[in-house]
């Protein structure tokens, strides 16, 4: 029972875009639609596996490793929580929008956005 829930809750390796090609192949695709707000772009191209795959990219401006890598794993989670509402057959690739991380006029860094932010920023986007 408790690894029945395990697996519900997991995001297996089947699921995430890993290699600079399968990126690139969401990117480049001719077929690719992109959207954006404020803080997250997003990059959809067809997939031939049936099931969506994501992909996260953060760049350095944003902040450290731990920074970034914290960021990812909200998205993911974002992306995990609603897989229900997620069309099948797709790509996605995810980039977090370097507005955001600037310093405003006083100086000082903008925070990095919350888990319930980025979690709706995702679903608007994959709506629109």
């Amino acid at each position: 029972m408790i690894r029945h829930a395990m697996k519900r809750l997991s995001f297996p390796k089947k699921s995430r875009l890993i290699s600079n090609r399968q990126f690139k192949a969401v990117l480049s695709n001719r077929g690719r639609r992109r959207c954006s707000d404020r803080l997250l772009t997003l990059y959809i191209a067809e997939n031939d596996c049936g099931y969506p795959r994501l992909g996260v990219s953060v760049g350095k401006s944003h902040g450290n490793a731990v920074v970034r890598n914290r960021l990812k794993r909200l998205v993911r989670e974002a992306f995990r929580q609603n897989r229900q509402q997620i069309p099948g057959g797709f790509d996605y690739v995810v980039m977090i929008s370097p507005g955001r991380s600037k310093k405003s006029e006083t100086g000082v860094k903008a925070k990095p956005p919350t888990f319930e932010e980025l979690r709706a920023s995702f679903l608007a986007l994959l709506n629109s």
